[in-house]
């Protein structure tokens, strides 16, 4: 890989020294694992972990690695009496140094990763049965606890939350789109935001979590307008038996403690980017790192219809392009409708805002109405009337029903385009065949969203439960260790979140749970190694 401008790079690799600088360096005495993050005389920085990717996932992974760690509270009462008996056994640890095997073992919720449902129901306890019951964890930060690391993301911390559209309201309640330690009301209260509803908007979330790492001091750990091009592993494994003794010394370190003593430090992992500066410019850097922690969300690349004329501009695939045009007013006033596919809620909430600006509506989905996986038939009628307009219109309105388009919205379920044409038209088939040629203004392909995994090996393919297929939230999400959280066709490599198919905020924060615990126990092994004098062997994986 040739760069230009090294000296460039270097002054970047200074700046995340600096970004870390003091803080680390006085804490060398007390904390004998920080210095593992400084390099002097190094070009090239070396990191514990460095986390990819900086919404909810990166942000409460940094909160814990920060050395923030989760007690049962002395009053606290778990409404599970099995869970509580034994959380009251080690009440004098926190969960994360407890065997979260053993806390899980039992539990039943609507995440398939049981350390993210043990997490949920000691934040939420019994929230999928409506009710609000308190959390039973109080936080410590425990300073000695933290672990040196960096979360590198393309824009503020907030992740994709930042780009959502800000009219539509969340899914989910702003109580279960919080992170531990600071409540969504606290800090509305604290803004003066008034809150009307126990939903709330996308541009309220995302300021949330923006304050978040500030208000917990996690601003040092943060790189915004950072872009990964490369994740590659130095070499495979310590039992390799034909690795080199040069890639040897490449991949490792020796660095000299204050008594003396030599550690190793492994440099698994080669992390390649640049950050684009405020002039536009790109300023490449290159990390070392011991683990990798994936956080990047399935926001990166809208799902595709894979049909003829889908590449016209007139055909949009996000709901930030559509929103953009409607608010520019470029629909208004058109005689065709908007073409809308997909049948979640990203598809509704279009239909929704073409509805309230009166843009007609032609709606296309490949399912029935009746269909029982569809998300309408999991949200209760009171809580969220607004889908239950959509899905009313999608049942009553439909193209079956009259053939006759209708004025305002008309539904074509059981439709699957087969290709979009120059002069703006879509030609659709029915289930049974027929063959319909419908006009439209714009099309908006709404049919979900993958992750993008283009800077691993094989963009990732090798590392989901099924092999060499690309990776989504649903189908073939990464293989992971149900309680430590990391990969298990790549040692070192973590994940969490949508990746690991947990798409909900209140899910997610379980893999930090379970990475913050694995590799806490792995530091305090190699610092039992270092304190014998067995410093300088050949590390601890």
């Amino acid at each position: 890989r040739s760069y230009s401008g090294p000296e460039t790079e270097g002054q970047l690799l200074n700046s995340f020294v600096q970004y870390f600088g003091d803080s680390l360096g006085r804490k060398v005495k007390r904390m004998p694992l920080i210095e593992e993050t400084v390099l002097p005389g190094d070009s090239l920085l070396t990191l514990p972990v460095v986390i990819i990717g900086n919404g909810p996932s990166g942000i409460c992974l940094s909160y814990l690695l920060s050395g923030y760690r989760p007690y049962l509270s002395p009053e606290a009462i778990h409404p599970n009496p099995i869970l509580h008996t034994k959380l009251e056994e080690a009440r004098h640890l926190s969960i994360v140094d407890q065997d979260l095997e053993y806390l899980s073992e039992g539990l039943e919720g609507r995440s398939s990763n049981p350390v993210a449902v043990l997490f949920d129901t000691l934040l939420h306890p019994d929230a999928d049965f409506g009710y609000d019951y308190p959390p039973v964890l109080h936080w410590k930060l425990e300073q000695h606890n933290y672990i040196p690391h960096i979360v590198l993301g393309k824009g503020p911390p907030g992740g994709a939350w930042h780009s959502m559209e800000g009219s539509m309201l969340t899914i989910s309640f702003g109580d279960w789109m919080e992170l531990p330690g600071l409540t969504f009301k606290e800090w509305a209260a604290s803004k003066r935001r008034n809150i009307k509803s126990d939903r709330v908007m996308p541009e309220e979330i995302a300021c949330y979590y923006k304050h978040y790492v500030k208000v917990m001091g996690l601003q040092k750990n943060f790189r915004d307008n950072v872009y990964i091009t490369s994740v590659s592993r130095l070499y495979r494994g310590k039992d390799d038996e034909d690795r080199s003794q040069l890639n040897e010394n490449i991949s490792t370190q020796h660095l000299e403690m204050e008594d003396g003593q030599k550690s190793l430090i492994k440099r698994n992992w080669e992390v390649r980017g640049y950050q684009r500066a405020t002039d536009g410019s790109h300023v490449p850097f290159c990390l070392f790192a011991e683990n990798v922690a994936l956080a990047t969300g399935t926001f990166d690349s809208p799902g595709r219809l894979q049909v003829e004329g889908e590449d016209f501009p007139f055909v949009l695939h996000s709901m930030s392009d559509f929103g953009a045009a409607v608010s520019k007013g470029k629909l208004r006033g058109k005689a065709d409708p908007v073409l809308i596919v997909g049948a979640g809620l990203t598809a509704a909430d279009a239909v929704l805002c073409a509805y309230n600006n009166n843009i007609p509506v032609i709606h296309v989905f490949r399912r029935r109405v009746t269909d029982t996986s569809l998300i309408f038939k999991q949200l209760p009628k009171e809580l969220y009337p607004e889908y239950h307009k959509v899905y009313h219109m999608m049942c009553t309105q439909s193209h079956t029903v009259d053939s006759n388009l209708h004025s305002a919205y008309t539904s074509f379920p059981e439709h699957n385009v087969l290709s979009f044409k120059p002069e703006m038209k879509c030609v659709l088939q029915s289930a049974s065949g027929l063959k319909k040629i419908l006009k439209f203004s714009v099309a908006l392909v709404l049919i979900g969203s993958h992750p993008n995994l283009f800077f691993l090996k094989d963009q990732g393919h090798s590392i989901g439960h099924h092999s060499n297929q690309p990776i989504t939230c649903k189908g073939n999400p990464i293989e992971i260790d149900p309680y430590t959280y990391e990969c298990t066709k790549e040692a070192n490599l973590f994940a969490l979140g949508p990746l690991v198919g947990d798409n909900f905020v209140r899910f997610l924060k379980g893999g930090a749970l379970g990475i913050a615990r694995c590799l806490a126990i792995r530091q305090k092994k190699k610092h039992e190694l270092m304190e014998s004098g067995d410093g300088g062997g050949d590390g601890v994986p």
